[in-house]
């Protein structure tokens, strides 16, 4: 997901032209409103020393198609209202894997048998979960 617009360094990502607040509180607030809006195992992967695409990824699942795209159009609502940088959304219309592109959070809501066939987590698991780390586990 490289991203090439003229303001963009080469292989980088584009630079923030929104909410100026911390990649924490932006993660911290789409993880809540995911949990409160019944997202099952809903994990943040920290993606900044991985040389990636994204400074952290977001994996969480949903019960039903309708479910999968109520949360990511919920996101993209947050994001609105508060101003948090959105670019993207991808995989709505078949709802099997929507990817919400916030240009350095990326979230991926899964229905839980495509979340297992992919394993996203596995393909990632050198990177620090945040919300263990943040909980001390």
């Amino acid at each position: 997901m490289e991203n090439n617009t003229p303001s963009s360094p080469v292989g980088g990502t584009a630079p923030k032209r929104f909410a100026d607040v911390s990649l924490e509180e932006k993660l911290t607030a789409v993880v809540t409103w995911l949990e409160e809006h019944k997202a099952a195992r809903v994990v943040s992967i920290d993606m900044a020393e991985q040389g990636s695409f994204a400074e952290a990824l977001v994996i969480a699942s949903a019960t039903s198609v309708r479910h999968a795209q109520s949360l990511a159009d919920g996101i993209g609502e947050m994001c609105r209202a508060r101003n948090y940088e959105y670019l993207r959304m991808e995989g709505y219309t078949a709802g099997q894997w929507i990817l919400v592109d916030l240009n350095d959070i990326v979230v991926n809501v899964f229905l839980e048998p495509v979340r297992e066939l992919y394993g996203l987590e596995a393909l990632w698991n050198k990177a620090a979960s945040l919300a263990s780390t943040r909980t001390g586990e």
